[in-house]
């Protein structure tokens, strides 16, 4: 509860009055991504397969002389069909973040945060031949609020750290929220609080081809010795307005998910349309 009330308090003072001049930089892009291999008459095997992502990343820096905030959006959601079986789920994911700070002469800058992650739609699991359900809208669903310092003097790259109040949300897969202690029922919340530590990465590599990353850590003051991993990273190559080469490896550590490190790496011809 003292760490909520410092929250608010700091989230108030944020809001105070800067009548200082106002440099809004707005940034909106989506794309399409696709692969696909097909055979006829193919004597050495093989299977037909397709799959498209459909992209967006948005976002909108106010900065003043005192205050910055940064709004992001990012989401992705897309499709596979390999050989006679039916198009299945491989992306599905939308993520919401706010980034306040303020400018007080130091070497790092206080912030607060709030962010938002969740499914977009329901996601299931083949390994078994009945496919299980295991993810959809806010099912887990993930809210983090976060207060400390952030440093952002290395152009392209931003980092900040922080005491953070995690909440995970839950319907069916009450796995990530169920409390082991409460024989008598399966929670649907939990509160967790710990540290968060995140450090995104945008800069351009050579002339047409650029790197976005965004490492995030966290951990639970309960067991610091575990860290909840999330590194994003995405690979650009753009060969013109519209065509881009996307290469993308998401690395995922989640105890409550898996014991073992989660891998995800996809190449992809994309088109996109740059709307701001």
């Amino acid at each position: 509860m003292r760490l909520l009330f410092l929250l608010l308090i700091f989230t108030n003072y944020l809001f105070a009055e800067d009548t200082t001049s106002v440099v809004i930089t707005k940034k909106a892009n989506t794309g399409f991504n696709i692969s696909q291999i097909s055979f006829t008459n193919w004597a050495q095997g093989g299977e037909n397969s397709f799959t498209w992502t459909l992209l967006g990343n948005f976002s909108i820096t106010t900065k003043s002389k005192i205050w910055t905030t940064r709004n992001s959006l990012k989401f992705t959601f897309g499709r596979t069909k390999l050989g006679a079986q039916d198009f299945r789920t491989n992306d599905n994911e939308f993520f919401i973040e706010t980034v306040i700070s303020r400018n007080v002469g130091w070497a790092v800058d206080p912030f607060f945060s709030n962010s938002i992650r969740s499914p977009i739609t329901t996601g299931y699991s083949y390994k078994t031949k009945t496919p299980e359900r295991i993810a959809d809208f806010f099912d887990p669903g993930y809210v983090t609020q976060t207060l400390g310092f952030t440093y952002d003097r290395i152009n392209g790259v931003k980092s900040r750290l922080g005491v953070a109040l995690q909440e995970i949300f839950t319907n069916r897969q009450r796995k990530y929220t169920d409390n082991p202690d409460t024989k008598d029922r399966i929670e649907a919340f939990k509160l967790e609080t710990g540290i968060e530590s995140v450090i995104s990465s945008d800069f351009s590599v050579m002339e047409n081809i650029f790197y976005k990353g965004l490492l995030r850590l966290f951990s639970r003051f309960e067991n610091m010795k575990v860290w909840d991993v999330r590194w994003d990273n995405l690979i650009t190559a753009k060969v013109n307005d519209y065509i881009n080469v996307n290469f993308n490896i998401l690395v995922v550590y989640e105890k409550k998910q898996s014991h073992k490190t989660q891998i995800k790496e996809a190449l992809q011809l994309g088109l996109i349309y740059n709307i701001l």
